[in-house]
Formats: structure tokens, C-alpha cells, sequence
């Protein structure tokens, strides 16, 4: 019987998609990420389902859109929801999940068989029978971060938590890779069970520390500053995290904040090296595994003022996704709109593994093989319960409840995205389908909802 295929899942926290060499950007380095890119198969349009680490996660697993799963805020899935680390368990695989998974409910499982890592924490929120009064006296609200201009100002050099955190997740895949595959000195390795690895890091979200000097010093005066830092004039993409150049923050301070943000990319590259080293110790043939990089989302670094994530512009809304399996599928690179959702149908369909009613995912599959012939090509993502885009081809809509502007961009016609052409008469139509869509999607004014309602409290930023 033909065994199912291993599977090593490379996740990132906060990759923009084009800072990697393998997405043309010729200042960054990258090596790991750009050989395994260029003998798989990338895709240049992909985009996570809610620009935001705890929903964008969730739904990443769980192949579902922040709606019909319930994440439409600071949300976990509920204990037991299928993921597709649940679904290939059902299946034989042992599932290991090493680093940041960013559950914060009572199941921090989720379908993985075994976990490493320094966020396996429960919210006490979950906690049954829990004091309100008494938490509160023990544990009074703090802010999560600072202000984004300090963010910014105390960019540089330096051992921040998220380091040591990546470096205990990396060291814990290495003891996964060692007792499943040798186990010299017990010889109880397991080859034979299909495994599911991911190996998931928190760099490079902020804060933009890195621990290199080296690396800070190699991009401080080659990164470029931002090509746009007007702000966009709506209340949302233009809210939030707005940093003012030469007012809150001087250019050089902009300009540390993305060299170590730069450095931090090149950390995670070399650590993934670490990982596939292992495994090619462990006498592992990478060509017969199913190799798929991503992040959850990306990062303004500045752009349209802002910096995070959160909005639907590309650098925070779109994401790096490759997937190499070159025992199945040659190398090529895909245009079309595909989401992190998508996910989950792919590896069924992979793994020869049946897909789970239920999804909003699409397996990936025909456009590996280069057929794009029947794939709708739209994505969607949603922050909160109200704001929802919708990317079709080349168009993007977005829509942020009956009491504030749509937009839509149009990035054959402006890739920089500083024009909103809702009212220009040549999109009539797509905006009478956008809009007929939202329905379909349980959006638009009569399904609006406030953010408090949903347990959103914009005035509190999620814990990194």
C-alpha cells in the first residue's frame, strides 16, 4: 500500500509578500525559502482570510472564512472544530505543531496529535466558574503594546521574547525529526507513519527587534522607506497605527524599523534551514515531501502611513504561499486569486484523504498543474464582523458597513492602491456584483453587527 506523503508546513508571523527573494526583491536574503520556490509552485495573488494573527490563523485551519466559522473577531475555534491537523490525524498521520499557533480556548489541540511550543497558554477568559472580580484584582487590564510611534522608535538590536520563542520551536521540531525518523537509542523511530510537521515562527512581527547586529547593520542603509506615506482618506484604511514621518517618528527611525524587520526575515530563513538540515540528516529525500511555506499576513512597514497589519491594502492583506511537491507537480508560478483557506481542500486532495463538508476551501491542485480553465478567481478576507473585501481578477472591493465608503481598487490601473474608484461609471457592474456577493456572504446592511456585540474592542490590540 502506497504510503501518504509527509508534510513539513513552514509558517511565519507577519511576512509582507513581496520582502523575499523569491517574490523579486533583490535586497532581502533569503536562500532557504529561494530554492525550495524555485522547484515548487508559487502563488503570486494569495491572501489570507482576515488580516489579523488570531482569526487568520483559525480560519487558515479550519478552511473556513471568519464567518462561517465563527472567528470574526479576537476568536479561538471552538474545542474539537475539524482542521485539517485533525483531519489527516483521523488518517494516520501524527501531526506535530512546533511554535505559534495563537489559541487562546480551552482546546490547544486542535487536532494536533503533539505540540511544542511556548504559547500553549488558556485564556482565563475560558476559565469555567471563573471570578471576574477576583481576576481583575489579580491581574488589572494592561496595554498589549505600545503605541505605534514607540513601536517604531525602539527599533534596532536586541533579544526580544519572540526570539527565544522561535529558537525553543526549532529546537523542538529538531527532537521530533530525530525521535520519529532515528531514535538511535531506543530504535523505536516511526518512519513509517506519515508526519505532519509545522514548524511556526513569530518573526517578523514587531516588535522590529532583531537579535543580529549583523543583519540590522547589512539592510539599515540598503532597505527603501516607504514608496507612499500619505494616508488614504477613509476611517478605516486611514485609522489605526498611523505613524506621522517627521512629527512622531524622524526617516532614520523608519528606516531601523524595516532593517530590523528586514533581519528578522533572514532569521526565519536560516532557521527553516535548520529544520530541512535535520531531516536530510535523518536521510529524508525533501523531493518526496510536500513542502508549503506561508505566513498568516503581511505588514505595512510604513506604506499609506501605516504600519501592521489589518487593512486590506496588498502589503498587509496578501501573503507568500508557495507549495513544493516535485514528485507530483513541476515548477510554475500562479496569477490567479487563491486564499489561505484553500489549504485544507489541497492537502486532502493531496494526501488522497477525503475533504470534510462544510469548507469554504478549494483545492489548488488544478492550478498546480496549470489548468486555471474553470477556477473562480475570487478571494475574500474579513477583519472583524464588518469589513470584508472581495478580489476579483485585478479588481479589489471592499465594503465597511452602511455608515462608511466602500472602496475599490483597481491594480492593473493603480498598483500602488491610492485611488478609490467606487464612483467612476466603468464599474457599474462589477459593483453591482461585488455588492450582490456581500449577501451571499452574510454581509451588507442587513447583516451588519457592532464590533462590541462580536467581542471586538478596537480600543485593545491582540496579544503577539
Amino acid at each position: 500500500m502506497k504510503r501518504r506523503p509527509n508534510i513539513l508546513f513552514l509558517m511565519s508571523d507577519e511576512h509582507r509578500a513581496d520582502i523575499a527573494g523569491f517574490a523579486g526583491n533583490a535586497i532581502i536574503r533569503t536562500p532557504v525559502l529561494d530554492r525550495l520556490a524555485q522547484s515548487g509552485v508559487v502563488f503570486r495573488s494569495a491572501y489570507t482570510p482576515s488580516p489579523i494573527c488570531i482569526p487568520g490563523r483559525q480560519c487558515l485551519m479550519a478552511g473556513q472564512l471568519p464567518k462561517t466559522c465563527g472567528c470574526e473577531g479576537w476568536f479561538d475555534l471552538p474545542p474539537n472544530h475539524m482542521t485539517w491537523a485533525r483531519r489527516l490525524a483521523q488518517y494516520g498521520y501524527q501531526t506535530v505543531a512546533c511554535g505559534k499557533l495563537h489559541h487562546i480556548g480551552p482546546d490547544q489541540m486542535q487536532g494536533w496529535r503533539m505540540r511544542v511550543g511556548m504559547d500553549i497558554q488558556m485564556d482565563a477568559r475560558h476559565l469555567e466558574g471563573r471570578v471576574e472580580a477576583e481576576l481583575a484584582r489579580y491581574a488589572p487590564p494592561v496595554a498589549h503594546k505600545w503605541t505605534q510611534a514607540r513601536e517604531v522608535q525602539r527599533a534596532g538590536v536586541g533579544r526580544a521574547p519572540h526570539v527565544g520563542r522561535d529558537d525553543y520551536a526549532v529546537q523542538g521540531a529538531l527532537r521530533v525529526i530525530e525521535e520519529h525518523f532515528l531514535n538511535a537509542f531506543y530504535d523505536r523511530a516511526t518512519p513509517d507513519t506519515p508526519l505532519l510537521l509545522k514548524v511556526s515562527l513569530n518573526q517578523p512581527h514587531y516588535p522590529y527587534i532583531t537579535d543580529s547586529q549583523e543583519k540590522f547593520e547589512h539592510y539599515l542603509n540598503r532597505v527603501p522607506l516607504t514608496r507612499n506615506a500619505e494616508v488614504f482618506d477613509h476611517p478605516f484604511l486611514g485609522g489605526d497605527f498611523k505613524v506621522r514621518v517627521g512629527q512622531e517618528v524622524s526617516a532614520r527611525e523608519m528606516r531601523r524599523a524595516i532593517a530590523a524587520y528586514y533581519a528578522m526575515i533572514e532569521t526565519l530563513d536560516a532557521q527553516f534551514g535548520t529544520v530541512l538540515d535535520a531531516l536530510r540528516h535523518a536521510g529524508e529525500d525533501l523531493d518526496e515531501w510536500i513542502i508549503i511555506y506561508t505566513s498568516d499576513h503581511g505588514e505595512m512597514l510604513g506604506e499609506h502611513g501605516v504600519f501592521e497589519k489589518q487593512k486590506f491594502f496588498e502589503e498587509s492583506v496578501r501573503v507568500p504561499l508557495f507549495i513544493r511537491w516535485p514528485q507530483r507537480f513541476a515548477p510554475c508560478v500562479v496569477e490567479e486569486n487563491v486564499n489561505l483557506c484553500d489549504l485544507f481542500a489541497t492537502l486532502c486532495e493531496a494526501c488522497e484523504i477525503p475533504t470534510p463538508s462544510g469548507l469554504d476551501s478549494r483545492s489548488l491542485t488544478s492550478l498546480m498543474r496549470g489548468d486555471a480553465v474553470n477556477w473562480n478567481n475570487e478571494s475574500v478576507s474579513q477583519f472583524g464582523p464588518r469589513n470584508l473585501m472581495i478580489k476579483r481578477d485585478h479588481v479589489k472591493y471592499q465594503f465597511y458597513g452602511p455608515d462608511s465608503p466602500e472602496v475599490l481598487f483597481d491594480l492593473e490601473r493603480d498598483a500602488g492602491e491610492t485611488r478609490n474608484f467606487i464612483n467612476e461609471p466603468q464599474y457599474a457592474a462589477a459593483i453591482a456584483s461585488f455588492r450582490e456577493r456581500l449577501g451571499e456572504l452574510g454581509h451588507g446592511p442587513n447583516a451588519d453587527r457592532d464590533y462590541l456585540h462580536a467581542g471586538y474592542d478596537a480600543s485593545k490590540q491582540e496579544l503577539s
